[in-house]
């Protein structure tokens, strides 16, 4: 059932038809010259630091050690660390600073609750992300603060626990240790999924040497970086195998005697990939520890006590095996000559001059790379000779103020960290500059969130009507579906004429529904299409506009009525679809099946223009408009409970302390400090030199009320102005 035009002041569509196809019929040749022409004006100019237009995570939810990943990588590079599993950072050598802004205290819900407010932040940063919510220490967590461990003796040594092990497995070895007890030598190697380090191979050995366990391990997340330069593990080599975690999980359980003491290099990091705890360890990376608590390679130790070569530069990764063995080989040499032998071979000073003769080479395994990785954001300025700045209110002070390698300033207040952040930033490469808010109360917060919920569901809901009495509705609804996914679809007889209530599952589809019907004829009837009208959509058509302006949906656009070939079709005639970034293919969370609509994203609003004419035209006979909502705003959406939306028309009263707030215009408003603070770190951010990487964090809030999920805004500062002229004014 087609729509008839009622008013003239719409243009027709026959024309713009014909206009698009004889566009086409020169598309693909023009296309092709624009893209050579396009390469050869940027060969000469210099390679800009830039971030990848699509986040790897598919609930985008970015964990704190995945942010460490990054802001390691933005440091030290492809050289020393992996590239971070969830994004890429192109040209990293470009960088010039890495600057973070803490909002301590404000979450997502502050965001999107006072999403107008925060004009800059929305249209300035196009990669926005959700953060879970803090732990105790949110600061150590991102930039991997490694906290300090007393090394008593070692029996304690050898009892090692994990904080946040819920989901591991225990090997059930309880039996009581003595000096007979045998000793296994352990190693892992793990590959980047999108979910972060993930098994890929065991080896164990016994104190004889031989070798009662090597496995190869299939991840159960997509492999991202099969980090093969220092595994030796490739697509190839894991293809065809079979095992899984769960599997080797009850080899090991197995093959381990009662009394038996696990051996391992950083073996920490090996029984976190096994996602096991075991109560007797010897960690060789601890017995011959460093200054500062710092760790030596086990290809040192395994050279300067052991005189033997491992880990070799010619051959591909290192034997897993071999390492496991000299773990076990590190451990007895400590049992039988003690620390006063290992404090005659003076590691400390051998290593120092080692490493300043091979100052500038790569990591050449995986065991230093895993050491890089748990070394944290501190110890990788302090391999380069930089200090980190660190600005914050003396009361929200932090372990991090104690570091040697942290630069601190202490202020009195917000006002006072922003001044010196002006004055600080452009001497330090890498910053972190930490505002404090009072967080929402849990009644405010609960109210809130229920409010917000309550929005958005009804800013997704449209009224459609007046219909006759005896108008088809199989057609009207088949006609309304396919604008997008329906939630619910009912008929409203309370009127004198029939109407229709839609509430869609994007925000997208209702407002193509409404832009596409509102005031058309259908079935010989003008009708109308529009949301409910309630105190939370009176500034829904200013929100909308602001949302499709967000830097993060310019350049994406909305479609509903694929298939499932689409997007081998799509691909098929790239040609016509330049810039091109990313095709992002909703599924069902329960059938997993792909859903009837997806979002494209380009390069520039111009040429998601171009492809939204060629979609939604005579060929491919698409719906679609500009996006509303960034993915990790849709995922937020789609775990709303049930239970929390109203029907459409319920009123619902703010609490009295916020009203009470609003009429006198507080300073310390959560409305009115997202305004101000917003332009302040805006006005900030313009002074950055170009080829910054800028974080914004709203950590989140955890307390015995509930938690709050945070959000993370990242950007590089030429990049972004280059990308989206004009946004900050």
């Amino acid at each position: 059932m087609e729509p008839e035009r009622e008013r003239t002041g719409r243009a027709p569509k026959r024309g713009k038809k014909r206009r698009r196809v004889a566009n086409q019929l020169v598309g693909a040749a023009e296309a092709m010259r624009a893209r050579w022409d396009l390469e050869e004006r940027q060969q000469p100019e210099a390679k800009k630091a830039r971030l990848s237009t699509i986040l790897f995570a598919e609930n985008c939810e970015i964990t704190h050690g995945q942010l460490c990943e990054l802001l390691k990588y933005a440091v030290l590079g492809k050289s020393s660390v992996p590239k971070p599993s969830w994004c890429q950072l192109f040209h990293q050598n470009h960088l010039n600073n890495v600057v973070v802004f803490i909002l301590q205290g404000m979450s997502q819900l502050h965001f999107y609750r006072f999403y107008l407010e925060f004009g800059f932040l929305r249209k300035a940063f196009r990669h926005k992300f959700r953060l879970p919510p803090p732990s105790s220490d949110f600061l150590a967590d991102i930039i991997g603060l490694q906290r300090k461990k007393k090394i008593g003796d070692l029996s304690k040594t050898m009892e090692e626990g994990f904080p946040d092990c819920e989901n591991f497995v225990p090997t059930k070895c309880n039996g009581s240790i003595t000096d007979n007890s045998p000793l296994f030598g352990l190693d892992c190697e793990m590959c980047l999924t999108s979910k972060g380090r993930e098994l890929t191979r065991i080896s164990l050995v016994a104190e004889g040497g031989c070798c009662v366990m090597d496995e190869l391990v299939k991840p159960d997340n997509k492999i991202v970086d099969y980090l093969t330069s220092f595994s030796g593990i490739t697509k190839k080599i894991l293809n065809p195998v079979t095992t899984k975690l769960k599997d080797v999980q009850r080899q090991l359980k197995a093959l381990l005697p009662p009394d038996a003491v696990l051996v391992g290099h950083s073996l920490d990091l090996d029984l976190r990939a096994l996602k096991m705890i075991h109560p007797y360890v010897i960690d060789t990376s601890l017995l011959y520890v460093r200054e500062q608590g710092r760790r030596f390679k086990l290809k040192f130790l395994a050279k300067t006590i052991l005189g033997k070569d491992i880990q070799c530069p010619d051959r591909l990764g290192h034997d897993a095996i071999e390492d496991a063995r000299t773990t076990l080989e590190l451990a007895r040499y400590f049992l039988k000559y003690g620390p006063k032998k290992i404090a005659e071979l003076n590691l400390e000073t051998v290593a120092s001059h080692q490493e300043l003769q091979a100052a500038g080479q790569e990591p050449r395994n995986t065991a230093e790379v895993v050491q890089q990785l748990n070394a944290g954001v501190l110890e990788c300025l302090d391999s380069l000779g930089q200090k980190l700045l660190f600005l914050t209110r003396e009361a929200d002070a932090s372990e991090l103020s104690s570091s040697k390698t942290c630069q601190t300033i202490k202020c009195l207040s917000n006002k006072e960290v922003l001044e010196q952040a002006r004055v600080e930033i452009p001497l330090f490469p890498f910053s972190i500059v930490q505002f404090s808010f009072e967080p929402f109360s849990p009644n405010l917060t609960e109210e809130m969130n229920k409010r917000m919920q309550i929005k958005w569901t009804e800013m997704s809901t449209v009224y459609a009507g007046p219909f006759s009495k005896n108008c088809n509705l199989r057609a009207l609804k088949k006609l309304f579906k396919s604008f997008g996914p329906v939630r619910s679809m009912t008929l409203v007889l309370e009127t004198h004429q029939p109407h229709l209530c839609i509430q869609y599952e994007v925000l997208e589809a209702a407002q193509l529904a409404i832009e596409s019907l509102d005031g058309i004829l259908v079935e010989g009837a003008c009708i109308k299409v529009q949301r409910p009208v309630t105190e939370l959509t009176l500034d829904c058509d200013t929100l909308v506009n602001e949302l499709e302006h967000d830097s993060e949906n310019r350049g994406t656009i909305y479609l509903s009525g694929v298939r499932e070939t689409f997007k081998e079709h799509l691909l098929q005639r790239s040609s016509l679809f330049l810039g091109l970034e990313a095709v992002i293919l909703p599924k069902d969370l329960k059938s997993g099946k792909q859903k009837k609509y997806c979002f494209l994203r380009f390069k520039t609003f111009g040429r998601a223009q171009r492809a939204l004419d060629i979609l939604t035209g005579k060929d491919w006979k698409l719906k679609g408009r500009h996006a509303l909502t960034p993915r990790h705003l849709q995922a937020w959406l789609r775990g709303l409970p049930p239970e929390s939306r109203r029907p459409p028309g319920l009123r619902v009263i703010p609490p009295p302390s916020e009203q009470e707030a609003l009429q006198m215009l507080k300073v310390d408003h959560p409305k009115i400090a997202a305004w101000r603070w917003g332009r302040k770190i805006g006005k900030l951010y313009h002074s950055l030199c170009p080829g910054t990487l800028c974080l914004i964090l709203l950590p989140g809030t955890k307390s015995t009320h509930g938690s709050l999920s945070g959000l993370g805004l990242m950007g590089i500062k030429d990049e972004e102005e280059s990308s989206t002229p004009n946004m900050c004014s």
